[in-house]
């Protein structure tokens, strides 16, 4: 880009983690997972400064190790299950002493997610004029397509009771977030305490490539993935 800006890339990486014990530095595709998301952030061409938020101290080295700064111990009350992305991102904005005019919020658990996306995903909003920018992927669950039951067992559409629309050919196309990219205004996020917003753009990635590891399927199936990428 033509026009420079201070861009924080934060990647908040506790320690705790139910469904895979040591999610976030576990071997991925031959390194610690945290890492492809470090290098992705380092390899930006928008990012200035890569951070990574953490409460464990192995998180911490090994997200040193990979060339990331990580400057500080994120509070315990900040590193448990009901702790917000939001809480986190605004304790790590606050500790820091650099003044940051963007932050992009980088989940390691999106291993998939490339320098490329990053930059274009920045881009977009820039060239959109938007305050935030968040990467989606089409849902494969259409919400035209589901139902909910009424007391007596009727079916009552989610979002839709047009009988019109029975034909998945004729629905509009459905996004979802994938996890890999929020982008967000720091200003404008001190505020609304938030990446969404009705003027918030999206930055579209194809489904092969937003993988938001949460269990040890979805691990494996994210492995087997960049391990055709890179093979």
């Amino acid at each position: 880009m033509s026009i420079s800006y201070k861009v924080l890339g934060l990647i908040p990486a506790r320690g705790g983690s139910k469904e895979i014990p040591r999610k976030n530095i576990k071997l991925f595709a031959g390194k610690e997972l945290i890492g492809w998301t470090i290098e992705a952030a380092l390899s930006s061409s928008v990012i200035s400064d890569v951070v990574v938020s953490s409460d464990d101290k192995e998180i911490v080295e090994v997200s040193k190790k990979f060339g990331a700064a990580a400057p500080f111990i994120r509070p315990k009350e900040l590193a448990t299950d009901e702790a917000s992305s939001v809480d986190v991102l605004l304790h790590a904005i606050d500790i820091l002493e650099q003044e940051y005019e963007y932050v992009a919020l980088l989940q390691p658990t999106s291993p998939l997610r490339t320098f490329d996306d990053i930059d274009k995903a920045f881009e977009l909003m820039i060239a959109s004029n938007s305050k935030s920018c968040v990467s989606v992927s089409a849902s494969l669950s259409n919400p035209y397509l589901m139902y909910y039951l009424q007391g007596d067992n009727r079916l009552s559409g989610v979002v839709n009771n047009d009988d019109s629309l029975h034909r998945r050919q004729d629905l509009p196309t459905c996004y979802e977030l994938n996890g890999a990219i929020y982008i967000a205004s720091i200003q404008w996020f001190k505020k609304v305490k938030s990446f969404l917003s009705k003027d918030t753009v999206a930055y579209i990635m194809n489904k092969d490539k937003s993988y938001d590891i949460d269990t040890e399927n979805d691990f494996m199936e994210a492995e087997q993935s960049i391990l055709r990428i890179i093979s």
